[in-house]
């Protein structure tokens, strides 16, 4: 199957044509013509399925058949995150480069009058974090009366974040009338529930079994005792020639420190997290994609989005406390078919979360140690020590989560009942339609 078969206008093949690509991946091959049709639509896609692409070709081609652009959105895509906003903005973009259409990116954690500035203009297509697109509302510098097509683009990472209220308040602001695209990497049963308050006799379309990790990532682990992690990762970087590689820590401190000491060792490295400002956020990603820095250390919340092209090389430093979150990690390599691989390093307090990790993939991830770097027999009473100077949960401790100012979900339970009102009085969650 190609691009010209699934019923694309010649402005977007030109585009498409542009971007290099082959084949549309399965998901766009099966969401493309639903989306085109005018459906609404439910897809599981892990990331790196070529997603994107799946929502935005489609979403351009109907509002482009619709005539001339308009003052206000007729499209409107929420984000869990700043990056993956900018990501998606850039893609719209991209895509759109032969059209006439306006897009216009809203987020947290950056000034307010550019993008009311910008939004004055006039846009056709708004790409939204919740937390900031209600900041807009409330200030009624955006209308959202004329939306057409609403994309919930990682739909379980949202509820994760505790968006839900936020996610229902904006419902409220567009037209019930409207085409609905929701995208999730996995269907929980919080997932299930927004889908069913609001897709309308949706097409399904899933392309990846639940909860799996890339296919074509080569997944392998490395025990050592945790205060030896740092001297084991800058081993590893210059031993394998490592010029590309993102690294996951679990806190905001550890992604500083790690870079740091990194940088001693002679690795250039950044680290990106909620406390980073947005514009240190995008000028470390776009200096890690250029080459000039090698090794991106980020927290979960941070990276989430994140599409770095052909990117070789992720590295857990450490395991996440959520088995779920390892597939996300794990997903920003091996995209769109190409190849990619993932290293776990494992000290001893970290084996059941390996074990968990194991039972949901339902495959062994295979642990060597590395030869200089074998793990003491005192590791696991060093690394209890190492928790406390640390401040790193220990094994079992529910994760906490952490979202970047300006996109902070408002009082509310939340589906995914990871949200805490901030008041004892906080109004329960408004129907959706």
């Amino acid at each position: 199957m190609s691009f010209d078969s699934l019923g694309l206008r010649a402005d977007l093949l030109r585009a498409v044509a542009s971007q290099r690509y082959g084949r549309p991946t399965p998901i766009q091959a099966q969401a493309i013509p639903e989306i085109l049709a005018g459906h609404d639509l439910l897809a599981g896609a892990q990331t790196g399925t070529g997603k994107t692409a799946a929502f935005v070709l489609p979403l351009l081609q109907r509002l482009a058949d619709q005539g001339h652009p308009q003052r206000h959105p007729r499209a409107l895509i929420l984000t869990p995150t700043r990056e993956l906003a900018a990501q998606v903005g850039e893609r719209v973009h991209a895509y759109g480069i032969h059209l006439t259409l306006r897009s216009a990116i809203v987020f947290g954690g950056v000034g307010m009058q550019p993008q009311i500035d910008r939004l004055q203009r006039g846009v056709d297509i708004l790409i939204a974090t919740p937390g900031r697109l209600l900041d807009h509302a409330g200030r009624r510098t955006v209308d959202l009366s004329r939306v057409e097509i609403l994309v919930l683009d990682e739909a379980d990472r949202m509820l994760d974040m505790g968006f839900i209220h936020d996610i229902k308040r904006i419902l409220k602001l567009i037209p019930e009338r409207r085409q609905n695209l929701l995208f999730s990497a996995t269907y929980s049963d919080d997932i299930r529930r927004l889908a069913d308050g609001l897709l309308r006799h949706p097409k399904i379309v899933d392309v990846a079994r639940r909860n799996t990790a890339a296919e074509a990532v080569v997944q392998s682990a490395h025990p050592v005792d945790k205060q030896r992690k740092r001297d084991l990762l800058a081993h590893l970087i210059h031993r394998e020639g490592w010029e590309q590689v993102l690294v996951f820590t679990r806190t905001k401190h550890g992604a500083n420190k790690l870079a740091e000491h990194l940088v001693k060792d002679g690795i250039t490295a950044a680290a990106i997290h909620g406390n980073k400002s947005q514009s240190a956020r995008t000028r470390a990603l776009d200096e890690f994609k250029n080459g000039s820095v090698r090794a991106l250390v980020a927290t979960d919340i941070a990276a989430r989005g994140l599409d770095i092209v052909n990117l070789p090389q992720v590295v857990n430093f450490e395991l996440p406390n959520v088995a779920e979150d390892y597939v996300h990690r794990i997903g920003r390599t091996g995209r769109a078919g190409a190849g990619g691989a993932a290293l776990s390093l494992v000290s001893h307090d970290e084996q059941a979360l390996l074990k968990g990790i194991q039972r949901l993939l339902r495959r062994e991830i295979p642990l060597t140690p590395v030869a200089g770097f074998e793990p003491s027999a005192a590791g696991s009473v060093e690394s209890a020590a190492d928790d406390d100077r640390s401040g790193a949960r220990p094994s079992g401790v529910p994760p906490r989560r952490h979202v970047g100012r300006g996109d902070q979900p408002r009082p509310g339970p939340g589906l995914a009942g990871r949200s805490a009102p901030r008041s004892r009085r906080a109004a329960p969650p408004a129907r959706g339609r």
